[in-house]
């Protein structure tokens, strides 16, 4: 007489535990659209309550103010997205904006020799601390700390008062606006970092590069192993932070059209709470340069809307962006923990 065995069939996954599947979402981008979600409600109570704050110029404004934060937050993200930090990312913006003031203002040199100047300096200050922390396996906290009081310093090296800046090109660029429908416009700052946005979308996600930035965060050991270029990478992914900083620092020339030891101060903050906000796990391995942009309009919302308001502090910026992070920084550890483990 035979046996006749049974077996269960084996369980299916559900859709939510999986990659997203087709109904539910991974647990990784339930902070994205946490954010996004934030910045759609505080925008739909701002036009509630405000008076011609749901308009299109008020919008691009946010893009406008923040051009600067923008493209070196998408600097910042790729760090951050290889499990590391980058604290001299401020100094950086001031070093280039000194630089900038001295050359052209004490020098006489032409904004077409400077700019190029500049953006070079700070590529090759992101390289070299890209070296010493691949090289000599040192903290990126610490090399980049180090970092921030050089390029702060060398700044009061060239002077210690701000350099206003006449020249009429830096005058004219920052004034040029660009139609976008209606009254509405941008400025040749808000575009640079719309470029600069688009094409780090592009590296994260569709290049050899990219994929070996989120391999190293995920685990740089794993990522090793597969014969990945790590050690290049990672020197490339200071390199691109540095390039970003002097290009910010360009913007905020445009911006402020000034140089000065003190402009930026604090602006890497700024930086890593708006990848944070984005997304970005601080860990490494998990985050969206898209993401990033969103972070940093959601600083910029915020800041609006004390401004309509007229009555609070701007130091209430400070609070709600505070309050913002500890809540983010709750929720990616509660999603983490919850993400399928493979």
């Amino acid at each position: 007489m035979s046996a006749v065995i049974e077996t269960a069939p084996s369980p299916q996954p559900s859709p939510a535990s999986g990659r997203g599947g087709k109904t539910g979402l991974n647990p990784k981008y339930l902070p994205l659209a946490a954010t996004i979600s934030l910045f759609v409600l505080m925008a739909t109570l701002g036009s509630v309550f405000y008076d011609g704050f749901f308009s299109a110029q008020v919008f691009l404004n946010l893009l406008i103010d923040n051009a600067f934060l923008i493209v070196v937050a998408v600097g910042m993200t790729f760090v951050i997205l290889s499990g590391g930090i980058d604290l001299s990312v401020g100094s950086v913006i001031a070093l280039t904006t000194m630089v900038s003031a001295s050359l052209v203002e004490k020098h006489g040199w032409s904004p077409v020799v400077v700019i190029p100047l500049v953006l070079a300096m700070g590529t090759a200050f992101g390289a070299f601390m890209g070296l010493l922390i691949e090289r000599f396996r040192l903290q990126p906290f610490i090399v980049t700390l180090a970092g921030m009081f050089l390029a702060r310093g060398l700044c009061y090296l060239i002077s210690i008062d701000s350099i206003s800046i006449t020249n009429a090109f830096y005058s004219e660029v920052s004034q040029i606006r660009i139609p976008v429908w209606g009254e509405a416009s941008l400025s040749i700052s808000a575009v640079i970092a719309i470029a600069v946005l688009l094409a780090a979308v592009f590296i994260a996600h569709c290049t050899p590069f990219g994929r070996t930035v989120y391999a190293i965060g995920g685990s740089e050991h794993s990522a090793m192993l597969m014969g990945l270029p790590v050690r290049s990478t990672l020197v490339g992914v200071y390199t691109l932070s540095g390039f970003c900083s002097a290009l910010a620092g360009v913007i905020f020339t445009f911006y402020m059209l000034s140089g000065y030891g003190l402009h930026a101060l604090g602006l890497e903050l700024d930086a890593i709470a708006a990848v944070v906000i984005g997304g970005t796990l601080l860990t490494g391995g998990v985050g969206y340069v898209a993401g990033t942009l969103f972070g940093v309009l959601m600083l910029g919302i915020i800041q609006t809307l004390i401004s309509f308001d007229g009555t609070l502090s701007s130091w209430w910026t400070r609070i709600v962006v505070g309050a913002l992070l500890f809540v983010f920084c709750l929720l990616q550890r509660f999603f983490t923990s919850r993400a399928p483990r493979r």
